[in-house]
């Protein structure tokens, strides 16, 4: 079991893995997704319980757009259920949502359902619970950069005083630590374009396990391994 001490702070998520959970199971891929939505509720049952204060999950990437039509649908329509049944419940649990994003593709009915969720906890102070959704690393930077361009040319910053934390300030979401430990199931051993920016000291566990198939020990035996770790952040300790 984990230890209590050194926890991360901060994790973040690449649920990956639910359309081979399916497919292994000679079911549609959207019994996966429904199976992933599930293991994700069980996975921040089991954050709170360890009094994690942040996590970020990849929900759908901006290059998810290509997948099919009918997939998109029902991805979709997984999401409205989602967050019907998370703003009847927003008023139990200590949970501030936070989407992070572009979200212009998103239909109008599925972001005033985002917005409602957000109102609601945007008091709670339990877990910060962020969704990567419509989510582009390289689009992320991109979107600073431009915050920060604009800033230059109105003159309300002068070119020379951006700096690391200048840049960072202009991101989906500032004010929050980067991630100390990056979780991706499925045995896939890379980032794909999630959190270019946040992730560079950032732990990496990748786990053979399937999204729909996460438990309490997966989570467990992630935790055991990023405090196995010597975090040297670019250091010569050693």
């Amino acid at each position: 079991m984990a230890e209590t001490i050194s926890l991360p702070k901060h994790i973040a998520v690449i649920m990956d893995g639910n359309g081979r959970w399916a497919q292994k199971k000679g079911l549609p891929r959207f019994a996966g997704h429904k199976k992933g939505a599930e293991a994700l509720a069980l996975f921040l049952n089991e954050v709170q319980k360890l009094n994690i204060k942040y996590v970020t999950v990849f929900a759908f990437s901006s290059e998810n757009w290509s997948r099919p039509k009918e997939e998109i649908l029902a991805l979709m329509n997984l999401l409205r259920q989602t967050l019907k049944e998370n703003i009847i419940k927003a008023d139990q649990n200590n949970i501030k949502y936070n989407f992070i994003g572009n979200l212009d593709k998103i239909n109008k009915d599925i972001l005033e359902q985002i917005r409602l969720l957000e109102e609601k906890t945007a008091n709670k102070n339990g877990l910060f619970f962020n969704i990567a959704l419509s989510y582009g690393g390289r689009e992320e930077i991109i979107f600073a950069t431009k915050k920060i361009a604009e800033k230059v040319k109105n003159n309300k910053l002068n070119i020379n005083e951006i700096s690391e934390d200048i840049f960072a300030q202009n991101l989906y979401n500032p004010g929050q630590p980067y991630p100390d430990l990056l979780i991706r199931t499925s045995g896939e051993k890379r980032i794909s374009n999630f959190l270019l920016w946040q992730l560079a000291y950032t732990e990496m566990v990748f786990l053979d396990t399937l999204w729909p198939d996460f438990s309490a020990k997966d989570l467990d035996m992630a935790i055991i391994e990023f405090q196995k770790r010597e975090r040297r952040f670019g250091s010569l300790k050693g």
